[in-house]
């Protein structure tokens, strides 16, 4: 089954094993593309190999190698142009830092599964006899929609806190049910989460929110606590009320669980992100009037999103792209109102496919009215992208020629010509420059024509 959907990785994987084991050592598949090839939801994952040849022994073997983590028994191995983790069998001693263990001992596979995280993560293959080597009944756990911490669930997630995301991200992304008392273990330790860097955090939550089902892992976080931890300000939009007329489907953060739902499967990291923070300035904002309002709660909204994602150290382009998501949102409701510049100007900005689909998600989660994005799809579909965004007919450089001064008069000229480019009011550069002889005159007086 893994040759057929993922044969590149596969030959060049089987070359690496048979190296392995032609010079007298085991060596097996190992983790997630085991569990994976038993759910029927391999892509193009990545194909791990565990092993009993140490770290020197891997290297002595084959050509490319890289020590990425020699002291833990990780080397990389790369085979066909492929990159391959290879690991050592081990098992690990201490952990104080609920991260690293202090030291690791070599041994076999039995002791290497019964180190790993969740029951179906501790499964191995044999590709020499296409056969599935399991000591810790994952097989049976994923039969029964289970996940299950191997051991004492306390321990594991001492040895590495950031293991509760993860636990999350599983159950959410396979629609697996925690076990009890795995799921008791994690709801102790929660407060643990910020002995995690905040890289891993921010890399964990991107992976549950761009996975098959993040409105469950928004859920799973919630009630495990996590979520107050981590996302404190999400968390602050449970009980928000908001106006029925406009928000029948409940409080602000119930909205948003709807909206996650809609994101649909693997949305990308800025749609994502977005959807999940849109409302996020909504309870700093509320207020009642002639009813519940949220006055500037979308520029509030936008500030909160660069400080949060910030914080958990996103990359600068995200932290922009989900911001203008988040700060634009509810101009949508004035696109049919707009000028022709002014809306040619709003379907041009760089994030406007991440806006429609996160303003469609806004619409369908609340009051069901999609007339806006209709409108602006069907604009889109008639305006090419060179009457979206032309290029302007008349630049600074043509009004320095004509006599105009360096100066911010400049700036004023020239958006009042691209305004009248986009209105199609202007046609060509002549006519351009024939506007601008008949309505400016020069700083000292004279007057152009």
């Amino acid at each position: 089954m893994i040759a057929s959907m993922i044969p590149d990785k596969y030959t060049a994987a089987i070359k690496i094993c048979t190296k392995l084991s032609n010079a007298g050592h085991e060596a097996l598949f190992a983790g997630g593309i085991v569990r994976d090839m038993l759910l029927g939801k391999i892509g193009n994952d990545d194909i791990d190999i565990a092993t009993d040849a140490a770290p020197s022994r891997i290297e002595e073997l084959f050509h490319h190698t890289v020590p990425v983590g020699a002291q833990f028994g990780v080397m990389i191995v790369v085979q066909d142009g492929i990159p391959f983790e290879v690991a050592t069998f081990r098992t690990d001693i201490g952990g104080a830092d609920g991260r690293h263990p202090s030291e690791v001992c070599y041994t076999n596979a039995e002791n290497d599964a019964l180190r790993r995280d969740f029951t179906i993560n501790g499964l191995f293959y044999d590709p020499r006899t296409e056969s599935v080597i399991d000591y810790v009944g994952g097989e049976e756990d994923i039969r029964g929609g289970i996940l299950r911490a191997i051991g004492d669930p306390h321990r594991r997630f001492e040895e590495d806190y950031l293991r509760m995301l993860r636990a999350i991200r599983f159950a959410a992304r396979f629609g697996f049910t925690i076990e009890k008392e795995t799921w008791n273990a994690l709801c102790e330790n929660v407060a643990f989460i910020g002995k995690i860097s905040v890289e891993r955090i921010f890399a964990e939550l991107t992976k549950m929110f761009c996975s098959t089902n993040p409105r469950r892992a928004l859920d799973l976080l919630n009630e495990s606590g996590l979520l107050n931890v981590v996302l404190p300000e999400v968390s602050a939009m449970k009980g928000v009320e908001q106006p029925e007329q406009f928000h029948p489907e409940g409080d602000v953060f119930e909205h948003t669980r709807i909206a996650m739902e809609l994101l649909g499967e693997y949305p990308d990291p800025v749609l994502a992100w977005s959807v999940l923070l849109h409302d996020i300035g909504k309870p700093l904002t509320k207020t009642v009037s002639d009813r519940i309002r949220f006055n500037s709660h979308d520029q509030i909204g936008m500030q909160m999103s660069y400080r949060i994602l910030r914080r958990l150290h996103a990359a600068n382009t995200l932290v922009e792209n989900v911001g203008a998501c988040v700060g634009n949102h509810m101009n949508f409701m004035h696109v049919r109102q707009m000028r022709l510049s002014t809306l040619k100007k709003f379907l041009s900005r760089p994030t406007i496919d991440s806006e429609l689909e996160m303003h469609r998600i806004d619409c369908l989660a609340s009051h069901g009215n999609c007339e806006n994005y209709v409108f602006l799809k069907e604009r889109l579909s008639v305006l090419q992208q060179d009457a979206i965004k032309p290029v302007p007919f008349i630049r600074g450089r043509d009004l320095l020629s004509l006599g105009f001064r360096e100066g911010p008069g400049i700036g004023s000229i020239l958006e009042d010509l691209y305004d009248r480019q986009l209105d199609e009011e202007i046609h060509s550069r002549d006519e351009a420059l024939e506007y601008v002889r008949n309505t400016y005159i020069l700083p000292d007086g004279v007057q152009l024509r």
